[in-house]
């Protein structure tokens, strides 16, 4: 695994791309991202363990730092599910079709 600060990664973007190695990538010495080039094979499950560990632990100890508490992070994941599920009707990119313009339309299929 590679370390890269933020600066060496963007000038470097287009050979990190090739890499086969994961690449974390610090600011300020402090851990800013893990990038994971798209490998032909999968990784392996001993790394993925690793890493969900290590993910894990740091987001419940920022968490613990900022005194959330599990049921507001579940309240918040359940308004965004929520959010989302009034959006599914439409297609990405489609915009929200107004009472007035439905009317148009249908006026129009009627000819």
């Amino acid at each position: 695994m590679k370390i890269s600060t933020v600066r060496e990664f963007r000038d470097n973007a287009t050979g990190y791309l090739r890499s086969k190695d994961p690449i974390l990538v610090t600011r300020r010495g402090r851990l800013a991202g893990v990038f994971f080039p798209r490998p032909e094979a999968s990784l392996p499950i001993e790394f993925k363990r690793e890493l969900f560990a290590a993910l894990s632990s740091e987001i419940a100890r920022q968490l613990r730092t900022r005194g959330v508490k599990k049921d507001e992070v579940l309240a918040d994941f359940e308004s965004w599910r929520k959010s989302k599920r009034g959006m599914g009707e439409r297609k990405t990119g489609e915009r929200k079709v107004s009472d007035g313009e439905k009317g148009k339309r249908e006026t129009r299929r009627r000819r």
